[in-house]
């Protein structure tokens, strides 16, 4: 577990999307229109950390619109096509004069290794891929598409309000 103390700090919260904000699966239609699967209750969490001041971003190596309008319903700005979200947040958070290290990353595969080595909490999904353990200093009890995105953001919150 994260010590809450530690957490009082927290600036800014960069998520993953696919794996993250979904369960990792995909729908397509034979039309070639993609769907995925996501928890309605992460919004509430994003809203909380939000109302604090904490500032959050999708980053994803995917171009999808149903990125964009996931992220537009959370009233989140969202970067696609990162190839390296490590440089993407480094840049985010120069943006805003916050400190890396002042900034959570999460995500679930071996293409967010990068990312997590460039924040000062980096976080996995339950059900994220093994090889992620050594770079991680938490794994939620939910996975992703079913609450992990809420259950960090209720962390989150309750660090800061307690």
């Amino acid at each position: 577990m994260i010590d809450s103390k530690q957490l009082e700090s927290l600036r800014l919260i960069a998520f993953d999307f696919d794996g993250v904000f979904t369960d990792n699966s995909v729908f397509v239609s034979q039309s070639g229109e993609e769907s995925v699967r996501c928890c309605r209750s992460d919004g509430i969490g994003i809203s909380k950390i939000l109302s604090i001041g904490v500032l959050a971003v999708i980053v994803s190596t995917e171009v999808n619109p149903v990125v964009s309008v996931r992220a537009k319903k959370l009233n989140l700005p969202c970067r696609q096509g990162v190839l390296d979200k490590s440089l993407e947040i480094k840049s985010y958070c120069e943006e805003r004069k916050i400190d890396s290290k002042l900034t959570m990353f999460v995500g679930n595969d071996a293409n967010d290794i990068p990312a997590f080595n460039s924040v000062g909490f980096p976080i996995g999904v339950a059900d994220s891929h093994p090889c992620i353990s050594p770079f991680i200093v938490w794994r939620t009890e939910k996975g992703g598409g079913y609450g992990a995105v809420r259950e960090i953001c209720d962390l989150v919150y309750d660090a800061k309000t307690s």
